[in-house]
């Protein structure tokens, strides 16, 4: 569910949303490090 908000708000350049803040939401498990390597192309690295 969250995955969805926070790719659409990424993808959309909001500036809240950058390769730094999702870290934040693998951290509270709101999306796993699959899903920010996705949302990103960057490999998630704590």
């Amino acid at each position: 569910m969250w995955y969805t908000t926070v790719k659409r708000f990424y993808d959309n350049g909001h500036p809240a949303y950058t390769d730094e803040s999702l870290k934040t939401f693998v951290v509270a498990k709101m999306i796993t490090t699959e899903q920010y390597k996705q949302i990103t192309n960057i490999e998630y690295v704590a």
